[in-house]
């Protein structure tokens, strides 16, 4: 999915600042209540833990939610999406009650008949067995497949089109394409792919190497 969630590598940033090693977890209280309620939202709206679902509602923001309510702020913002696409909650429910909370009086949505999907993860986690080898070898030469994603997908955008090596292989895992959207869990391998980054962006780019994790599906083979 081409939404505002996919960012990397698009330009008007700024710099990228080291981390902070005194940095506290939240620094404010709401935040740390913000972090429980997305947590808690995802559960009840999926049946389960899906962290996929849960990422596929933040991508699904508008600029202003993801942006510019901050980190936690976006956190809290996809987990009303959730209960609000399994109809915990009635569109317009959270705002109305907020604005009632500061005297306006406006009436409530009245409460939907909830429907929550059914989803049960086949084991912890998210790494599975497949009964399959691996299509790709370290040292193998591929390109990311240069499709257009209309749901929820791991492939970044930058990197669509583009050739990189093979690093390593890594443990088959729970597709996020499917899960994200409850069509199951069609797990695949993984492998770490290293780009130039010259590859990606160009002659002018910074020299550098970026190693990206990406599923079996989103990759194809390329000759030098």
């Amino acid at each position: 999915m081409e939404g505002i969630a996919d960012m990397g590598g698009t330009p008007g940033w700024g710099a990228v600042h080291p981390p902070r090693h005194d940095e506290p977890v939240f620094d404010e209280p709401w935040q740390g209540r913000a972090f429980a309620l997305a947590i808690l939202s995802g559960r009840v709206a999926c049946g389960g833990a899906n962290t996929d679902a849960f990422r596929h509602a933040l991508e699904r923001l508008d600029r202003a939610a993801y942006l510019e309510d901050g980190y936690f702020g976006r956190w809290l913002n996809g987990g009303e999406l959730m209960l609000t696409d399994s109809a915990i909650l009635a569109p317009g429910a959270v705002d109305a009650r907020a604005r009632n909370l500061r005297g306006e009086h406006v009436a409530e949505p009245p409460m939907p008949e909830p429907a929550v999907p059914d989803y049960t993860p086949t084991a912890e986690g998210s790494l599975r067995s497949v009964d399959t080898a691996p299509a790709f070898a370290v040292g193998c030469r591929v390109r990311a497949r240069a499709m257009s994603v209309p749901g929820h997908t791991r492939l970044p955008g930058y990197v669509r089109g583009h050739t990189g090596i093979v690093e390593a292989v890594r443990p088959a895992s729970v597709l996020p394409d499917t899960n994200a959207h409850f069509q199951g869990e069609n797990p695949q391998h993984v492998y770490s792919v290293r780009f130039a980054s010259r590859e990606l962006w160009g002659a002018d780019a910074e020299p550098f190497a970026l190693t990206v994790e990406l599923f079996e599906s989103y990759l194809e083979t390329t000759t030098p």
